[in-house]
Parts: structure tokens; C-alpha cells; sequence
């Protein structure tokens, strides 16, 4: 019965944690800044992510995005996932090089405010997941 009563509470404080965190409220500002970004979407997913930035979810044309903002509204990155074979033919070729025994599991075309455009490929390494970082040049900037 203790133990039920422990895992009961441990289940609600959970469930609480998961909904504060889903539920905040995004800040105008941020709203402001994706408005001011993505003129023609208007219903954007929002969530708090693990590093407390506000993440929207939108698409484009068919295309699907996340974006990130600090609280401040100021833009972080947009990330979309792509195919392999749609990485430029630079990072390709320093793929089948470098890192062609392991196996891909995500690649993402990214626009970071100060990195400018990457290609984020992660890679699962010795069992681990890894992400390495492109340039359009296939040169590995992280």
C-alpha cells in the first residue's frame, strides 16, 4: 500500500511537469519574431524544448520545420529534416569517405543566426547517437 501511494504521487508530479511544460504559454514576442519570419503560416505547434527555447512546428509548402526562439523572441535556428540524397555532393562524398560504416539515422538542413546554413547528420557510432556538422563544402564545422 506505501508503495502505491509512492508511485501514485510520483505519477501525478509526472503528469504535472509534462503538462506545465506543454502548456506554457508562448511569449508574444516570440510570436512576434515567427510572424515577422513566416508571414503566411499562422498556426504554428509551439512547445517548450529540454532547453527551455520555445519550438515551433509548421510546414511550407508540404515541407515540415521546427524553429527556436529564446523567450526574448530572438531566433535561434529552423531545422528540416532531408534525405541523404539531398545533401549537397560535397558532404556525400566526405560521408562515403569518412564515416560510411556507420549507419545514418537523421540528417537535417539547418539556418542558425550564427552559423549561418549546416547540414546536421547523426550517426550512431559505437551504439551511441553522434552529430556531425557540415558546411556546404563537406567540412566538418563542430
Amino acid at each position: 500500500m506505501k508503495y502505491t501511494i509512492v508511485l501514485v504521487a510520483i505519477l501525478i508530479s509526472s503528469m504535472a511537469s509534462c503538462q506545465s511544460k506543454s502548456s506554457k504559454k508562448t511569449p508574444d514576442e516570440v510570436k512576434e519574431t515567427f510572424k515577422r519570419m513566416y508571414p503566411g503560416e499562422n498556426d504554428p505547434d509551439w512547445h517548450l524544448d529540454k532547453n527551455n527555447n520555445y519550438e515551433s512546428h509548421f510546414k511550407i509548402k508540404g515541407k515540415h520545420y521546427r524553429a527556436d526562439y529564446k523567450a526574448s523572441g530572438q531566433w535561434i535556428e529552423t531545422e528540416s529534416s532531408i534525405k541523404k540524397s539531398d545533401l549537397p555532393k560535397k558532404i556525400r562524398k566526405k560521408i562515403k569517405s569518412d564515416f560510411d560504416t556507420y549507419k545514418i539515422v537523421e540528417i537535417e538542413e539547418v539556418d542558425h543566426y550564427a552559423k549561418g546554413r549546416f547540414y546536421d547528420v547523426e550517426f550512431k557510432i559505437d551504439g551511441k547517437k553522434k552529430d556531425i556538422e557540415f558546411d556546404k563544402d563537406g567540412n566538418i564545422i563542430n
